[in-house]
């Protein structure tokens, strides 16, 4: 299997033309996995009418910047200080030897994140299944990792559309225009991922299975 994706990846990389490749890296960037949760709590927090009606700006502060620290930044320079301790052979982690740490000390932060959601009385329903979607999503890429290189961009993208998808069912103020952003991005992402190379097919799609049932699974709960 591991021939045939490299074959795959090598014409999907020889294919693409430099501009389209270009946005193709900007696109990977911009929706990095590790900014997902961010950008899914920072639409609950500020953009969102109902979510977080009531609380204190400051509060929604804080409650982001939580969010933004344990789910993005320490996950971030957690994989810097394993590079530069040459625990990992680059930052891009295209092995998957090198991903079996990142995602440990993944799973670690975002399990604390969903836990303090939820011994926050004053915490959203919405949110504590969201974070806790995301913690199911880390842990099933990490399982799936042990056999193949899954596609992180595409489990985090999965997770988000579904999350939105099975919000707008919930939601006092649902918007067809929420899920449809949410469409697109996911959409955009994943040709690009294809585009770059960084996957064969089987890897995408796996990863946005594994993002959609962990979503749905945690709201079950």
């Amino acid at each position: 299997m591991t021939n045939s994706n490299t074959a795959v990846a090598d014409r999907n990389t020889g294919s693409s033309s430099p501009v389209l490749r270009f946005f193709a890296h900007l696109i990977s960037y911009l929706f990095h996995p590790l900014f997902i949760t961010t950008y899914v709590m920072g639409f609950l927090i500020f953009i969102h009418p109902f979510a977080f009606d009531g609380f204190e700006h400051k509060i929604k502060v804080l409650r982001f910047l939580h969010i933004a620290l344990f789910n993005a930044l320490f996950p971030l320079f957690s994989v810097f200080l394993l590079w530069r301790l040459n625990f990992v052979s680059s930052m891009q982690l295209r092995t998957v030897k090198d991903r079996i740490i990142p995602y440990l000390i993944t799973m670690i932060f975002y399990w604390w994140s969903w836990n303090v959601f939820r011994n926050l009385r004053d915490s959203p329903p919405v949110t504590v299944h969201f974070l806790l979607g995301a913690f199911l999503a880390i842990c099933g890429g990490w399982l799936a990792n042990i056999y193949f290189k899954i596609s992180m961009h595409a489990i985090a993208m999965g997770g988000a559309l579904m999350f939105f998808f099975l919000f707008s069912f919930n939601d006092a103020y649902a918007s067809g225009l929420y899920l449809s952003v949410a469409l697109l991005v996911t959409g955009m992402v994943l040709t690009s991922r294809l585009l770059l190379g960084s996957h064969s097919n089987f890897e995408i799609w796996s990863g946005l299975f594994v993002g959609l049932l962990a979503q749905y699974v945690a709201w079950q709960f």
